[in-house]
């Protein structure tokens, strides 16, 4: 299989009833764990690049990464670009080969996060990629605070940027470490009274696993961003790979212990996204 786009899995997501996972990754271990668990669990799944991921590497690289995953994965596999801030960096990302581009305008006026919004969306549809756009900023844990998308304001942005998808801030919160919060189901329904475009959950960690499940089958929520909730998987495992023998010191055999943690908890994240 190849690299896909975002809307290539996420639409027939939304007219079948499921979800797809964006699985944030942040290196080559962890992304090789979310293909194998889309593997075993036979699901699309969606790479995601983000800011502290291409921080670490350079997006030619994780280009190159996210490719070479993909042309021997049996499922399909986007490279998603997450949490895009300037035109110029969505424009590497697409040299780079990216089959996906997230533009994140949130923290801007309404107008101005049209406007920049269609401006990649354009972009990436005119080299046949997809776009995702955010409408209603979604905040962070211990951090700044989330904004709740206005229905109509949601409906004008996705009318208006021709984006594939809209990120909405729903109670979505970005790197909770729990799930004793949820989203709020009554802005979600009427902001899908107004469009028929898929949507995102960014902070998909924090919600509770009974909620996911339903509303990935039942809403039009075909896009669960999760990463906080396997990065504590990925570090407790490598904790322990590196305190289980203090004489220890080649990096590629500690590593080697987070692939089946990894791995195990993955799939079952894509699992409770799946079709009932």
């Amino acid at each position: 299989m190849s690299l896909v786009t975002l809307s290539d899995v996420l639409q027939p997501a939304l007219s079948g009833g499921y979800a797809v996972a964006g699985l944030v990754a942040l290196g080559w271990e962890d992304m090789r764990a979310y293909v194998a668990a889309a593997e075993a669990e036979n699901v699309p799944v969606i790479l995601q690049a983000g800011p502290a991921c291409r921080a670490h590497t350079p997006l030619p690289v994780l280009g190159k990464m996210f490719q070479h995953l993909a042309e021997a994965a049996p499922v399909p596999v986007v490279a998603h670009l997450d949490h895009g801030y300037t035109l110029d960096e969505c424009r590497m990302a697409l040299d780079c080969g990216f089959t996906s581009l997230m533009y994140d305008g949130s923290r801007k006026p309404l107008n101005q996060n049209i406007d920049e919004t269609a401006q990649i969306a354009e972009l990436a549809h005119a080299y046949g990629i997809s776009c995702e756009g955010e409408i209603g900023f979604v905040g962070y844990s211990g951090g700044e605070s989330s904004a709740g998308t206005d229905p109509q304001d949601a409906a004008r942005f996705a009318q208006e940027t021709g984006v594939d998808a809209v990120a909405v801030s729903v109670g979505n919160v970005h790197l909770q470490q729990n799930r004793e919060g949820g989203l709020d189901e009554a802005r979600i329904r009427a902001i899908e009274a107004l469009s028929d475009i898929p949507l995102v959950i960014h902070g998909g960690s924090g919600v509770p696993d009974a909620q996911r499940t339903a509303l990935a089958r039942e809403s039009a929520i075909c896009k669960f961003n999760i990463g906080t909730e396997l990065r504590m998987v990925f570090g407790t495992a490598l904790r322990e790979a590196v305190n289980s023998d203090p004489d220890r010191f080649d990096r590629v055999q500690i590593l080697k212990d987070t692939h089946d943690p990894l791995v195990h908890a993955a799939r079952r994240v894509l699992r409770g996204l799946k079709p009932a």
